[in-house]
């Protein structure tokens, strides 16, 4: 087994074996979310894996309870000039989906725990999703005032058919469980937890045997995805500075007594009205 990088502080642990690499991401105190520092990791861990010759597929999974609990934007974000503000959060949004569309090499997502928002729909943009059977998927964006992500809006009815899609995505915001995933097709397999690992090793390696090329499981090709990626993301821009989402972004922060994200929330949303008039016109 060749170790790439393992220990108790990194952010994503990386080692591998048999021609699989596997990330595992490291903070089970924050529940694996993707801060900036896990983001910046698992980007680098994914670009390390791609460039080297060692690594047939690659394995996403998780430390802990969660596999990820999602993306944390009130420490991605800082306040500035709105359109900057703007322009970060699209490529913020970009950066994340692409780094798992773009990966050359088979990938497999093995959820270990509970997965939120884009820790679900990157994880329907891999080759394969399998799952223990203490995961849940939820897929908030309805609740939050926000578009769905992730190319989720495409590729989930292809998975799941549009009933089950729909009742993620819109308003009912179901939260499956691993068995009701799998029921569902967004899931492909669930094991005992500790048997999950094993088995994607076992899929891992039989692909890295085969050679097998990188596929999507979605009906769109890559480039097609990054282009519905790079569209989404300047809706989901524009969603992040709606009064809806900036109104309840504070209170959610304020009552976690976050004060800090919770008043740069506050100011958004309160000097809207002014700096709406900062923002660049659509061309």
């Amino acid at each position: 087994m060749t170790t790439q990088q393992n220990n108790d502080t990194a952010p994503v642990e990386v080692t591998t074996l048999r021609g699989v690499t596997t990330l595992r991401m490291n903070r089970p105190r924050r529940l694996n979310g993707w801060t900036t520092e896990m983001v910046m990791a698992l980007n680098q861990a994914l670009e390390d894996a791609a460039a080297d010759p060692e690594t047939k597929a690659v394995i996403v999974t998780g430390t802990g309870r969660y596999y990820c609990a999602g993306v944390n934007l009130a420490g991605a974000l800082t306040l500035a000039h709105p359109q900057t503000v703007h322009d970060a959060i699209v490529a913020h949004n970009r950066a994340l989906f692409e780094m798992f569309i773009a990966f050359p090499k088979p990938i497999l997502v093995a959820a270990n725990g509970p997965a939120v928002g884009a820790a679900v729909t990157t994880a329907a943009l891999c080759d394969g999703f399998i799952a223990a059977d203490s995961a849940t998927f939820s897929t908030p964006f309805f609740a939050l005032g926000v578009c769905p992500e992730g190319c989720s809006a495409q590729v989930f009815p292809h998975l799941m058919g549009s009933e089950s899609a729909n009742r993620m995505l819109a308003e009912e915001g179901w939260q499956p469980t691993a068995a009701e995933a799998v029921a569902a097709g967004l899931v492909q397999a669930v094991h005992a937890p500790d048997d999950l690992q094993d088995e994607a090793q076992r899929i891992a390696e039989g692909w890295a045997d085969s050679a097998k090329k990188r596929e999507y499981r979605g009906p769109l090709a890559r480039d097609e995805l990054i282009a519905l990626n790079a569209r989404e993301s300047v809706d989901v821009a524009n969603a992040f500075l709606s009064p809806p989402f900036l109104k309840g972004q504070f209170r959610f922060l304020w009552r976690k007594k976050k004060r800090v994200p919770a008043a740069m929330f506050l100011a958004l949303w309160t000097l809207r009205p002014a700096w709406t008039l900062l923002l660049r016109k659509p061309t």
